[in-house]
């Protein structure tokens, strides 16, 4: 018995007692922190979306959280350390309305989640639809007295859009940012970009677009467009 005190008991004793002390100021330390309450803006995560489906939610995938917790752990929360997760197994086309709580929302170990606003979120699922679709320059500026635009082009003359099949079918062109031809007699070639107004629709493989302005006299036949 007292080999076994000795060995169990009285070696690095000293360690030990450290130990212990540590463990019950950080006891006593976590024990004095007041719990609080705070409200955080949290991600909407989406779990096993369905292929070939986009969302159509026109919607900040966001929501307000009520989260309780010490306040040393609520005040050093990040925002990646809370989100709410939504799971998409089995949703097929159309429009769904999905529950929010406290069961959907992922915290750190320590906060407790009261509440979510919103409590639902409407979401619609649309089958994916790629379109071809012309490119439409947008030309600005002030011409030499006598001169007008004669002639704009674009290089590509068209490029490819994809989203949810209804937008896209809805979208006729995309647009290229402003091109300033201010001052240009003849021909001048300006590199811009081009968007579709849909946040909904994305263009499939963003690039540079050339637009080529040809200005002239009014007396060759051509006007303003």
């Amino acid at each position: 018995m007292r080999d076994f005190f000795r060995r169990w008991v009285l070696h690095d004793l000293d360690i030990k007692i450290l130990a212990l002390a540590i463990s019950i100021s950080l006891w006593w330390i976590v024990g004095r922190d007041p719990v609080v309450e705070s409200v955080i803006t949290a991600p909407v995560d989406f779990r096993h979306a369905p292929q070939n489906l986009v969302m159509t939610s026109d919607s900040q995938l966001e929501v307000q959280v009520a989260i309780t917790g010490p306040e040393r752990v609520v005040r050093s929360l990040k925002p990646a350390d809370v989100s709410a997760v939504l799971d998409l197994a089995g949703v097929g086309a159309g429009e769904h309305t999905f529950d929010l709580g406290p069961r959907q929302v992922q915290v750190p170990r320590g906060i407790t989640v009261s509440r979510v606003m919103p409590s639902q979120m409407h979401v619609g699922f649309s089958p994916s639809a790629t379109r071809i679709v012309a490119v439409r320059p947008r030309v600005i500026g002030t011409f030499v007295a006598g001169y007008g635009i004669t002639d704009v082009s674009s290089d590509p003359a068209t490029i490819a859009i994809e989203g949810p099949q209804s937008r896209v079918n809805a979208i006729d062109s995309a647009i290229t940012d402003p091109v300033d031809a201010t001052g240009v007699v003849g021909r001048a070639t300006f590199a811009t970009h081009a968007y579709v107004p849909d946040p909904l629709v994305r263009i499939v493989h963003p690039a540079p677009i050339h637009v080529t302005v040809t200005t002239g006299k009014p007396s060759t036949g051509a006007g303003q467009p």
